[in-house]
C-alpha cells in the first residue's frame, strides 16, 4: 500500500515538474484558418513574382519585384520605403516598418528580392504541377517573401499584428552583393541594432523528411594570393641565383593551406589559379590571362579561393594562419595575400537556441514534429549574418525547396502553409513579450 502510494506521489510530482504545454489560443486558431483560406492567393502572388525576372544585375527587374511587394506590405499597415543603391551598382532595397505597442519585442524580418537567374537564363517561368512548382526564385527567395506576407496577413486577420513592432528589410542584391559592403548592408545592419530578434525567411531545410531548425550560418570570405619569382632560363631553376619561381611558390602555399588549415566547421577552396611569364586577373576576379613557355621560370602566379567559418574568432584565426603560411617564402620568391571578408558568420548562440526552443513549443501545439538543429555546414552564407552580432536570430522560415540556384528550382507549395503558420504564431507570441532594447 505504501509502495503504491509512493509510486502515485512520484508520478504526480513528475507531472508537475513537466511544464504544461500551451494550447493554441483563439487568435492562433484564427491564424491557422487564415493561412489555409489564403493559400490560393499566396500561390498566385508567388507566380506573379517568379514570372518577373529579378537577377541581381537586372536592376529594373529587381525594382519591379519590389514594386509588387510594396502594396502587399502597405495594405498591412507598414510604412514602406524603396532605398536605391546606385552607389553599389545594384537596384535597391525595400525597408518597411510597423510600430505597435511600446516596450515589446522588436522583430526584424529578412528576405531578398533578387535571384541568381539573370535575363539571359533559359529558366524564366513559373510552372505548377500539383503541390510543386518550378521557377527562378520559387524557393529562394520569392517563396520566402510569400511565406512572410502570408504570416503577416494571418496576424492581421487574428488581430495580433496591430501591436507588433516589426521592421522588414528585403535586399535587392543578396545573391550578388554590391560594393562597398558597408553601404550595401548599412540599412540592414542599422535595423539589426534596433531589433531584439531577427527572423530570416530563406528556405526551410529538410533532412530525411524532417523539417530542421537553423540557428547558424557560416561566413563567406574570399582570398587572393599573388606570388613573384625571378624570371630566367629554366635550366637555372632552384639555384641560389634563380630561386624556385612563382608557380612553385604558389604550389607550396596552396599545399600548406591543405595541410595546416583544416579544423572543425572550416572549409576552404582554391577556385582559380594561373601563372607564367605574365598573369593578369580580370576586374571581376573570375578570369586569369596567363602566358609562358616551358623553358622560362615563371615570374608571377595568382590563385583565388574562399573560406567559410562559423564564428568571427575562427575567421580571425584562419586569416592569421594563412598570413603566416604566405610569409614563409621559398628561396628567390615573394608573395602577398589579400582578403575580402564578405558575409560574416552567424554563430550558434544560446539566444538563437532559445528562439528555436520557442518554435518547437509551437510545433508541439500544432502537432508537428520538433525541429532538430541543422548542421551549419549544410547552410550557406546569408544576410542575417550581418545582424547576428547584435541580435538573436532564426534562419529558414521560408518554404522547402529543391535545386535552388539551378534550372529546375522547385518549391513545395504545401510547405508555404506550414511555414506561414509557424511564423505567424511565433511572431504573435514574441510580440507579447517585453523587448530587450
Amino acid at each position: 500500500m505504501q509502495a503504491a502510494l509512493r509510486s502515485t506521489v512520484a508520478a504526480v510530482g513528475l507531472m508537475l515538474a513537466i511544464p504544461a504545454q500551451a494550447a493554441l489560443s483563439p487568435a492562433e486558431q484564427k491564424m491557422i484558418a487564415a493561412v489555409d483560406a489564403d493559400h490560393d492567393r499566396s500561390v498566385a502572388l508567388l507566380e506573379k513574382l517568379v514570372n518577373q525576372n529579378s537577377g541581381s544585375l537586372n536592376l529594373a527587374g529587381v525594382e519591379a519585384v519590389g514594386a509588387m511587394v510594396r502594396p502587399e506590405l502597405e495594405a498591412l499597415g507598414f510604412t514602406v520605403v524603396w532605398k536605391p543603391m546606385a552607389q553599389t551598382k545594384r537596384a535597391g532595397h525595400i525597408i518597411a516598418t510597423h510600430w505597435g505597442k511600446s516596450g515589446t519585442t522588436k522583430m526584424l524580418l529578412i528576405g531578398h528580392l533578387d535571384t541568381v537567374f539573370e535575363p539571359d537564363s533559359p529558366f524564366q517561368k513559373f510552372v505548377r504541377e500539383g503541390d510543386k512548382a518550378q521557377g527562378p526564385g520559387a524557393g529562394d527567395d520569392k517563396g520566402g517573401m510569400v511565406v512572410m506576407l502570408a504570416a503577416l496577413r494571418a496576424m492581421q486577420a487574428a488581430g495580433t499584428l496591430k501591436d507588433a513592432n516589426i521592421e522588414v528589410v528585403l535586399t535587392g542584391d543578396e545573391e550578388d552583393t554590391g560594393d562597398p559592403i558597408d553601404i550595401a548592408r548599412g540599412d540592414l545592419i542599422a535595423a539589426g541594432k534596433r531589433a531584439d530578434v531577427a527572423l530570416e525567411f530563406e528556405g526551410l531545410a529538410v533532412e530525411n523528411g524532417a523539417d530542421m531548425g537553423s540557428i547558424a550560418r557560416r561566413s563567406s570570405n574570399s582570398w587572393t594570393v599573388t606570388t613573384r619569382g625571378k624570371s630566367g632560363h629554366s635550366s637555372g631553376i632552384f639555384s641560389a641565383s634563380a630561386g624556385d619561381g612563382a608557380i612553385y611558390e604558389l604550389a607550396r602555399i596552396v599545399a600548406t593551406f591543405r595541410k595546416e588549415l583544416p579544423e572543425p566547421n572550416l572549409t576552404f577552396n582554391v577556385g582559380l589559379i594561373g601563372g607564367g611569364q605574365s598573369a593578369d586577373l580580370d576586374a571581376g576576379g573570375v578570369r586569369i590571362a596567363a602566358t609562358g613557355k616551358t623553358n622560362i621560370i615563371p615570374s608571377i602566379a595568382i590563385a583565388r579561393g574562399d573560406f567559410r567559418t562559423l564564428s568571427q574568432e575562427q575567421t580571425d584565426r584562419v586569416v592569421a594562419k594563412m598570413n603566416t603560411i604566405v610569409a614563409a617564402h621559398a628561396p628567390g620568391t615573394g608573395a602577398t595575400i589579400l582578403f575580402d571578408q564578405g558575409y560574416p558568420p552567424m554563430a550558434p548562440t544560446s539566444g538563437n537556441r532559445a528562439l528555436l526552443a520557442k518554435l518547437n513549443v509551437i510545433n508541439t501545439d500544432l502537432k508537428l514534429a520538433k525541429m532538430p538543429e541543422l548542421d551549419p555546414l549544410k547552410r550557406g552564407a546569408g544576410d542575417i549574418a550581418f545582424v547576428a552580432a547584435d541580435t538573436d536570430g532564426l534562419v529558414g522560415l521560408g518554404p522547402s525547396s529543391q535545386g535552388d540556384h539551378a534550372p529546375g528550382e522547385t518549391v513545395d507549395l504545401a510547405s508555404i502553409k506550414r511555414q506561414a503558420k509557424r511564423a505567424a504564431i511565433l511572431m504573435s507570441r514574441l510580440a507579447g513579450e517585453a523587448g530587450k532594447k
